[in-house]
């Protein structure tokens, strides 16, 4: 259009009409032309540069600084002298809802005295690899992979010494989950570890009767966590990020074979060597009070 009103010298009024534009209109983009060149041709916000009846900047912090003495809306919009619906939406913009003002709740932290007292449990779904991902060569594209399927990490560590056991197994059904469940415990005992209770979230397959009975058979008491409440089961959720980065993902691995035998050397240097922040940049193995024979004998 620009091109054949000042280069073609075709009239305005015929170009616009040609271009099913108004007058107008034409004369506005020539404007913006001759003003700033081809920049000025570009689609610009129909935002208005001046909007005589937004609310002024002081107004609005005044709004602001009542929410944060916990006032509802309409005393609000009587103080400030505006009508309920723009306080609302001064408070809905700036996200100034009272649930927002409360203080966070005090983290509830805790730690059993003994060893054994506690143990979490949890599960961590991993995908099988077939072959090395965007992980490994920044490709998406060939990510997927029918038919690789899934597996499942299983893990259990103690509350009091952080001490961890974990083992991949194929499916997290109750079946599974029993025979983590004894795995565990077997490896606990090993190193002087008697459990007494465990700690799970609310799947599946720790609710299932058959667990239910495996648990009483085995004289523990079993605690469930809140609902939707991981927090509640943190040394489980924290101990499953440090093997996702220091494990599962750590190393660039072309086959899942490859992963799962580099779990048992994780778990050694988790449990012997690797300094844990809560125990004092102490390994996990220090609180389990075991004397210099038993260390020799199962540092293996």
């Amino acid at each position: 259009m620009i091109k054949r009103i000042l280069v073609l010298s075709q009239p305005v009024a015929k170009v616009a009409r040609d271009f099913g534009l108004s007058e107008r209109c034409a004369y506005k983009w020539l404007a913006r032309f001759r003003a700033e060149g081809f920049a000025g041709l570009h689609d610009r916000s129909s935002r208005p540069t001046c909007s005589p009846r937004t609310i002024h900047p002081l107004r609005v912090a005044r709004v602001l600084a009542l929410r944060r003495r916990r006032l509802p809306g309409f005393q609000i919009a009587l103080a400030a002298k505006l009508s309920r619906a723009s306080v609302s939406r001064l408070l809905r913009r700036h996200a100034a809802r009272l649930a927002a003002l409360r203080p966070p709740p005090p983290l509830g932290r805790y730690e059993r005295e003994h060893p054994g007292e506690l143990i979490h449990f949890d599960i961590k779904q991993l995908a099988r690899i077939v072959r090395p991902g965007h992980r490994v060569t920044g490709d998406r594209r060939h990510d997927h992979t029918p038919g690789a399927g899934w597996e499942f990490l299983h893990i259990a560590i103690d509350d009091h010494s952080r001490f961890a056991f974990a083992q991949l197994l194929p499916d997290q059904s109750a079946r599974s989950a029993i025979a983590f469940l004894h795995a565990a415990l077997a490896f606990f005992a090993k190193h002087g570890v008697t459990a007494k209770r465990i700690y799970s979230d609310n799947g599946s397959c720790y609710r299932a009767h058959a667990m239910r009975k495996a648990v009483t058979t085995l004289g523990l008491k079993h605690r469930f966590t809140r609902p939707y409440t991981p927090k509640t089961n943190g040394k489980a959720e924290r101990f499953i990020q440090t093997s996702l980065r220091e494990w599962a993902y750590a190393h660039a691995y072309s086959h899942s074979e490859q992963r799962a035998s580099r779990l048992h050397p994780f778990l050694h240097n988790y449990n012997w060597h690797r300094p844990h922040h809560s125990l004092k940049l102490k390994a996990p193995i220090s609180r389990l009070r075991l004397d210099m024979n038993n260390l020799l004998s199962l540092h293996i």
